[in-house]
């Protein structure tokens, strides 16, 4: 795995927990033993959240994970200067503490998720076909096939059949939908019925 450019920091506990897994498959380094097994106790708390609103795990996290995590990076940063920065157990040290400032993101929004494993395996298949992308046509086509893409699997990810979801708002926009209402038309707020989420 080669590790993401600095401008763009990774934010994803899957990517900074595989180098540590690495090293410990192939040294079985007590000290990237210890850092898996903190690492998993962030996990075993998204596990019990997983499912509750976004405001819940968000109080859930600040009780329960942000203490863990202040401890993991003092942890982090104890054993870095114990070992030398050109080590492959150094590097995963690093790697981790050089994005820590994205890691920690997931705390402050209950929306989103300890790491990016569900988005990489929704853009797999688009990667498994980008071959075809080359026909596309121009820029401005394979823009708007990633659109596209993107609706189709926010309407998946809703619970809808992306067609049905897509011919649904179609068939309203062409029967005169509001511009301005066009937010009754996203898929987290329309059923897969065609009905409007009713909250509250």
């Amino acid at each position: 795995m080669h590790p993401p450019s600095q401008d763009f920091p990774d934010a994803s506990w899957a990517h900074a927990r595989r180098y540590l897994f690495d090293e410990f498959e192939r040294t079985k380094s007590p000290i990237a033993e210890a850092g898996l097994r903190r690492i998993q106790a962030l996990y075993a708390i998204e596990a019990e959240i997983n499912g509750l609103p976004p405001e819940c795990r968000h109080a859930e996290r600040q009780a329960r994970s942000k203490p863990l995590l202040a401890a993991l990076q003092d942890w982090m940063e104890a054993q870095r200067r114990r070992i030398s920065g050109k080590s492959d157990l150094g590097k995963a040290l690093q790697y981790a503490l050089g994005r820590w400032d994205a890691l920690m993101r997931y705390l402050e929004d209950g929306r989103l998720s300890i790491d990016n494993n569900l988005a990489e395996r929704l853009l797999r298949g688009i990667a498994v076909t980008r071959k075809n992308f080359l026909f596309l046509g121009s820029d401005a086509g394979g823009e708007r096939a990633a659109v596209i893409y993107t609706i189709a699997e926010t309407a998946k990810l809703n619970g809808h059949n992306p067609e049905a979801y897509i011919t649904t708002v179609l068939d309203r926009l062409a029967k005169g939908h509001l511009a301005s209402r066009i937010d009754d038309l996203l898929p987290w707020n329309l059923r897969p019925d065609g009905q409007a989420v009713v909250i509250g």
